[in-house]
């Protein structure tokens, strides 16, 4: 039974088994982050500008928690469809245990490390004077909650690798559920303001979290074992090299938010909208791109399960057909989240600060030229992860690491010196052509190196 369960991998139609793993996965991390954008809504109307900064400088903590959760879930992910692929159970179970021990590991480290140091790195994510203490309060909190929401994230990816994918986001949306309910009652009805909005967020985390490490003993195709617990060098390494492009992927997107933070503080003071305009704007504009973001993620993530089992069978025609499939699709929703960001940003601003006519402005001119260059983003996500799930993390880093890193980050800095504001915003569009040109020129040289080996027709 459990034989023909994985083989569903190898024989079911490439269409049904992305939006089987593609969908929940994609709506769990949506969910993920609706997490903050409720937050915001809410201390929008109660707070007002200061408060939505405040929260928005926190953000890269969220991405941090993320990168930790993401090397060990989804390097145990790829290594466990792998193994199950060549039919090495022994060593999908070992890598399976050796990520439960390293993920509740990492959550306590981030959170007593954060406790510590939470009001120096307010300061480092961007904080203006006006809004540290706030932001330092909201930290505090939402720290409590960060174990459990590593738990969330890693374990949508193992989850997903044992063939149930709904099961995590049946969680996320329970715990988000919660946060909405009690969002209004904390920050409203107790008047506790922003640390309402805090306690709502990890409630709901540790409620979700505690539902994922409540399928441990459910796994149908590895297991947890006693004997599997202690970590093993080379089981590790295995994880840490096929997670390591997710790592890589999200600490370079908190590196570019601290960056762009540090920069709409600096050159937002220099015009009529002010740093906590700015810092404000480009915040929730970061918190509606994580939901499309989110979705090419999920996409992504969807392929990994089907590229890797089949890889590891030998199946290379079903792995290329599964790109093909997964390729045409990240364009389409690209397309689409690009006319949502250029004609719809005033209405998403105005969803958090309303009667405030400088907010409104600048965040349309952010969502329009930031997002410039969206058309294009979807096709770098799916090829890292094709690059991952056979195995083959340097590729997989080049593609994860080239927008942030090689291009956006370093645009942003030199044109921001010469055009300020602008420049730093246009660097994006920029940033996203240049990674869209490089997905496609190692993509196509990797699949015209296999049809030369005879490997597909």
């Amino acid at each position: 039974m459990a034989e023909q369960k994985q083989n569903i991998l190898g024989t079911d139609p490439i269409g049904r088994l992305l939006l089987k793993f593609s969908v929940p996965t994609a709506l769990t991390l949506m969910v993920n982050y609706l997490y903050n954008i409720v937050d915001q809504i809410f201390i929008g109307h109660a707070t007002g500008i200061a408060g939505v900064a405040a929260t928005n400088v926190t953000f890269p903590l969220g991405i941090i928690a993320a990168a930790m959760a993401l090397l060990i879930g989804d390097g145990c992910a790829a290594n466990i469809s792998l193994h199950l692929g060549r039919k090495e159970q022994d060593e999908a179970d070992r890598t399976f245990a050796n990520a439960v021990v390293l993920l509740l590991s990492a959550g306590l480290l981030l959170m007593v490390f954060g406790l510590i140091f939470v009001r120096p790195l307010v300061v480092f994510f961007g904080a203006s004077p006006t809004i540290v203490e706030e932001a330092a309060k909201y930290m505090s909190i939402t720290l409590i909650g960060q174990p459990f929401a590593m738990c969330n994230m890693a374990f949508t990816a193992i989850i997903r690798a044992d063939g149930n994918p709904q099961y995590m986001m049946r969680s996320m949306m329970i715990g988000a559920i919660l946060n909405v309910i009690l969002d209004p009652i904390f920050i409203f009805g107790f008047d506790w303001g922003i640390s309402g909005a805090a306690l709502a967020t990890i409630i709901g985390q540790i409620v979700s979290g505690c539902i994922a490490l409540a399928y441990l003993p459910r796994y149908q195709h590895f297991h947890l074992k006693k004997e599997n617990l202690p970590l093993q060098g080379k089981t590790v390494q295995n994880i840490f090299k096929l997670g390591f492009p997710s790592l890589c992927t999200q600490t370079a997107s908190a590196a570019t938010q601290i960056v762009m933070n540090n920069l709409m503080r600096k050159y937002g003071a220099q015009t009529i909208y002010g740093s906590d305009i700015a810092l404000s704007c480009y915040g929730l504009m970061m918190k509606i791109y994580q939901i499309a973001h989110s979705m090419f993620v999920g996409l992504a993530s969807g392929t990994q399960p089907i590229n890797g089992f089949n890889f590891g069978a030998k199946q290379f025609e079903r792995v290329k057909q599964t790109i093909k499939v997964a390729a045409k699709a990240s364009i389409v929703i690209s397309m689409v989240w690009f006319a949502v960001f250029h004609f719809g940003g005033g209405l998403l601003a105005s969803m958090f600060v309303e009667d405030e006519p400088l907010y409104q402005e600048f965040a349309v001119h952010c969502f329009r030229l930031y997002m410039l260059g969206f058309f294009v983003y979807g096709l770098p996500n799916v090829t890292a992860s094709f690059f991952q799930a056979i195995g083959s993390p340097v590729k997989a880093l080049t593609v994860s690491l080239s927008r942030q890193v090689l291009f956006l980050i370093p645009l942003a800095l030199i044109l921001s010196a010469r055009f300020g504001m602008d420049g730093a915003l246009g660097a994006a569009p920029i940033a996203d052509v240049l990674t869209f040109l490089l997905a496609v020129l190692l993509l196509v040289k990797e699949l015209k190196g296999w049809k030369a080996k005879g490997m597909v027709s």
